[in-house]
C-alpha cells in the first residue's frame, strides 16, 4: 500500500528527471493524501502524429468510467499491479492510459504486535538511497458524469515488497527507472503487457527508509519537520 508521499524537489528538477514539455511551478509538499490533487505525468500524441510526456493535475482516486456515483464508490488510491489487466475497473487503463506519479518520498506504517488486535502504527520514510525522484507507476482516467461534468483521476500501483522493505509492510509502490518510462507511457496497446512486466519490487539496496515521527499520521501537517528521523526528534 502507499497512502501517503511527497513532492519536495524543485520544479525543473522533476522536469528534467521526467522529461515532460510542460513547464508547471509548484511548491513543495511533505504529506500527500489520497483526494488531494497530485501531478501525474502521461503521454499523448501531438498535432504532426507524434508524442509528448505531459504534467497533468488530477485527483488522487481512481474513479472507472462505469461508475455512476462518485460519491458511494469506494476510494480507490492503490491497484495491485499482479491483476490489474484482468480487473474491470483497471483494464481499459492498462491498455491506454498509463502514467507516473512525481514523487520523492513516500511513507508506510509498520504495525507492531499480534494480528486480531489493537496494534501501534509507527511511520517511516522510504527514499531512493541516491536521492533520485521516485517515478512511481499509476494509471489515469477522466471519469464523465451524466450531466458533462469531468473529474480527472488516477491511482498508483503497487507490487509485493524487496527484501529490505517487507520488514516495514508487505507492499510498495511499483518505481519505474527513467530507461523504462518511454515504454510504460507509451500509448501503442500491443505494448501493453510489455510495460505491465516492468512492474517490479525495486532492488533490495535502491531505496534507504527509517522511522519518523507521528505528525504525517495527520494529512493537515505538511512541514519539512515530517520527514525528520524519529532519533533527531527525541535528541
Amino acid at each position: 500500500m502507499c497512502g501517503r508521499y511527497a513532492i519536495t524537489l524543485p520544479p525543473q528538477a522533476a522536469r528534467d528527471y521526467f522529461g515532460y514539455v510542460d513547464q508547471p511551478n509548484f511548491p513543495p509538499r511533505y504529506n500527500i493524501a489520497p483526494t488531494q490533487p497530485v501531478p501525474i505525468v502521461r503521454q499523448e500524441r501531438d498535432p504532426r502524429g507524434g508524442e509528448a510526456r505531459r504534467f497533468q493535475l488530477v485527483r488522487w482516486g481512481f474513479l472507472p468510467g462505469f461508475v455512476k456515483d462518485p460519491a458511494s464508490f469506494p476510494l480507490i488510491f492503490n491497484a495491485r499491479a499482479e491483476s490489474a489487466p484482468d480487473k474491470p475497473s483497471f483494464r481499459a487503463a492498462m491498455r491506454r492510459r498509463r502514467c507516473l506519479f512525481i514523487a520523492d518520498a513516500y511513507y508506510e506504517w509498520r504495525r507492531d504486535g499480534a494480528k486480531g488486535r489493537a496494534r501501534a502504527s509507527r511511520p517511516y520514510l522510504f527514499r531512493h538511497a541516491d536521492g533520485t525522484p521516485l517515478a512511481l507507476a499509476g494509471l489515469y482516467e477522466t471519469w464523465i458524469g451524466s450531466d458533462g461534468s469531468e473529474i480527472d483521476t488516477a491511482c498508483i500501483l503497487t507490487v509485493s515488497a524487496n527484501g529490505a522493505t517487507v520488514a516495514i509492510h508487505d507492499r510498495m509502490p511499483a518505481i519505474l527507472t527513467p530507461k523504462d518510462f518511454d515504454l510504460w507511457l507509451g500509448l501503442d496497446e500491443y505494448a501493453a503487457e510489455a510495460a505491465w512486466r516492468l512492474l517490479a519490487p525495486a532492488p533490495v539496496d535502491a531505496l534507504e527508509f527509517f522511522e519518523i515521527g507521528p505528525e504525517v499520521n495527520k494529512a493537515s501537517n505538511d512541514a519539512p519537520s515530517i520527514q525528520y528521523r524519529r532519533g533527531d526528534l527525541l535528541s
